[in-house]
């Protein structure tokens, strides 16, 4: 966490080379996986899954899923950009795939806090999710629309590839938006 100039407060927090590197490590096995359910279906039929081909389904469903993620994971092993920033601007977001970069203060009108499994993850209210949306290939603009149907908001943010844990960014983030936002006039 870095801390610039008094006048002009810049918080950096960096990105966890050893948190893209066992992501990368689970990745690489997840695609074995996927490669040996393609495969050799038939060592994988059970009683609840029956189907060889649904089986060989999932391997190769698997094997492109966590491909892609590599395509993410190694150039960002090599990206020196701080994975997040907060100023008086807002918030500069460089800690995932789906990250949309500057979310200004003026924009955001709540934060919270969501939970998948055992991830947190805040997720970012603005007051125009589709203004956070245009301008991103396919891929990212089908998944930055999904966080839409599933909480209203394009934007997330999530500790999982940053050095920086998620009460203490979570708190921090709440922090810089109390001083930051906007006040309505009185």
């Amino acid at each position: 966490l870095k801390e610039r100039n008094a006048t002009m407060r810049k918080i950096e927090i960096p990105t966890s080379i050893i948190k893209l590197i066992l992501t990368l490590i689970g990745c690489t096995l997840a695609v074995a996986l996927g490669f040996y359910l393609a495969k050799n279906p038939e060592y994988f039929i059970s009683f609840k899954f029956r189907s060889p081909q649904f089986i060989r389904i999932v391997g190769i469903i698997t094997v492109c899923l966590f491909s892609l993620a590599w395509l993410y994971i190694i150039p960002k092993l090599f990206d020196r950009k701080p994975g997040l920033i907060l100023d008086e601007k807002g918030i500069t977001d460089n800690s995932s795939f789906i990250s949309v970069g500057l979310i200004l203060w003026k924009d955001i009108v709540s934060i919270r806090t969501g939970k998948i499994k055992s991830n947190k993850f805040l997720i970012i209210d603005v007051c125009n999710p589709e203004k956070y949306v245009k301008g991103y290939g396919k891929v990212k603009t089908l998944l930055l629309k999904a966080n839409i149907r599933l909480y209203g908001t394009p934007l997330s943010i999530s500790s999982n590839g940053l050095k920086y844990n998620f009460k203490n960014l979570e708190k921090l983030i709440q922090t810089e938006f109390e001083k930051y936002k906007e006040k309505p006039n009185s």
